[in-house]
């Protein structure tokens, strides 16, 4: 893969998750009845930081828990050696039911990860409402799924890939379209 463009940084992903946390709270009419649950693995790290934001802007903690959704997808899905599904961490130690849950991921595609998440949270619950935030969007949709809160939508070719870094687990922030 040849890296194509460079099209966020670092400093226009902190303003992209300063954007989306002011868009939840004002959507949401304030974060009491919400929980931020970040789609593991970068997900989860934009997740961290929407809450941070939304505590500085607030002044009180979001509720947030994460959840890895290999189990859920019909896609993709890790097993033990005897071909058994390997169950993946779901960590979220509130109860959905009735509340306002903001899935968080890095980037939305096919749909496919999006539908995954929320039926892993219905399995816990049944929630007032889901909602989306995605740092990139980049179209190409195989379900009927829109984000609530985008932080750039990036047209794209189905030949070409979206790469998001984070500080977390790649030393650098920045989202980037490589081409095959």
């Amino acid at each position: 893969m040849t890296e194509k463009a460079n099209i966020l940084d670092e400093q226009a992903i902190g303003r992209a998750v300063t954007r989306i946390a002011h868009e939840i709270i004002e959507r949401n009419k304030g974060i009491d009845e919400c929980i931020l649950v970040g789609i593991k693995t970068r997900g989860a790290y934009l997740a961290k930081r929407l809450a941070e934001k939304i505590e500085l802007i607030e002044g009180k903690p979001i509720k947030k828990g994460e959840l890895d959704i290999t189990l859920y997808r019909d896609d993709l899905m890790l097993k033990h050696d005897n071909n058994e599904p390997l169950v993946q961490q779901v960590d979220i130690k509130h109860d959905v039911t009735d509340k306002k849950v903001i899935l968080v991921d890095d980037v939305l595609y096919t749909g496919r990860t999006v539908r995954a998440a929320m039926d892993a949270v219905m399995d816990l619950g049944r929630p007032a409402s889901i909602q989306l935030a995605v740092l990139v969007d980049r179209g190409h949709r195989e379900l009927p799924i829109r984000p609530d809160f985008v932080g750039k939508n990036i047209p794209t070719s189905n030949d070409e890939r979206v790469v998001v870094s984070v500080q977390e687990t790649d030393g650098k922030d920045g989202v980037s379209i490589h081409s095959k």
